[in-house]
């Protein structure tokens, strides 16, 4: 597969580096990403020489989320999800969730902006490093019902009902202290310090490292993460039902960023002055 919107590498012996490479467009996740980032990360999965993998963001920020802006024009849906009502929230979710399936760690490398679908993706991750920087939040709660609903589940109950009925983000080290990441360091000590990780994974067996990967998410599975996540997409449909929603929607075709900064400005957050998406 020929790569046009991410740029791979290997940092490391044994490790494997993604950049999701839409910049100027803040890394919004197009089909055209989204496909080529799976690729990527499924072909170092079957490549005996890679033993981790790490996704990070060029740019200024890891990624505004879901691209908003026309950026999916002409594009199909990189892999197949069953059709009808509730096709997309159940595709990104199983993409995602991909990743959990796959036999190598999968690094995410966050700073600045990791918005509603990009929030999305490093939760699929399997080890989160942040930096202070960073600002995890959703946003488009404001409008709809979040595609993936991991919130409760790795911010606890109460933070997690704080942001989806407000769209407020949290900062990297909220983020470390909360659980959703793992460890959070200033900007710039985080690309050393992710290599640093992923050498040090990279040394042990992968035979087992892949079985204690394994371990930790089958016990999460047990506790219904990953029947909640499903459930989820049902309510994440049930929104692009409501009138607030429909209201919303009837603004895009008058420009992205100025309907994002009708929504946002009240509340004095997120930079709406370039493009992106949620």
């Amino acid at each position: 597969m020929e790569y046009t919107v991410i740029v791979v590498d290997d940092p490391a012996s044994h490790v494997r580096r993604v950049t999701l490479n839409r910049p100027e467009k803040r890394n919004a996740l197009n089909h055209a990403l989204r496909g080529e980032l799976i690729h990527a990360l499924q072909a170092a999965d079957s490549d005996p020489e890679v033993r981790v993998a790490i996704v990070r963001g060029a740019g200024k920020c890891f990624s505004a989320g879901y691209d908003l802006g026309g950026g999916n024009e002409g594009l199909d849906y990189p892999w197949f999800t069953a059709g009808g009502d509730g096709q997309w929230p159940r595709h990104v979710t199983e993409g995602w969730m991909g990743i959990w399936d796959l036999a190598m760690p999968v690094i995410a490398q966050v700073h600045g902006y990791c918005l509603a679908g990009g929030s999305e993706l490093a939760t699929g991750c399997d080890l989160v490093y942040v930096a202070e920087s960073t600002r995890m939040g959703y946003p488009a709660v404001r409008f709809g019902v979040p595609d993936m609903h991991f919130h409760t589940w790795f911010v606890g109950m109460r933070r997690a009902m704080e942001m989806m009925v407000t769209g407020d983000a949290i900062t990297g080290r909220e983020a470390e202290e909360l659980g959703w990441a793992t460890r959070c360091y200033p900007d710039d000590e985080l690309e050393e310090r992710v290599v640093e990780m992923a050498q040090r994974i990279a040394e042990l067996p992968p035979d087992i490292v892949q079985l204690n990967k394994r371990t930790v998410h089958r016990q999460m599975e047990h506790m219904g993460l990953r029947a909640g996540l499903r459930a989820g997409t049902e309510l994440c449909t049930l929104g692009t039902h409501q009138k607030s929603f429909f209201e919303f929607m009837k603004k895009l075709p008058g420009g992205l960023t100025k309907a994002l900064q009708e929504r946002d400005e009240r509340f004095g957050d997120y930079r709406t002055s370039e493009p992106g998406g949620e």
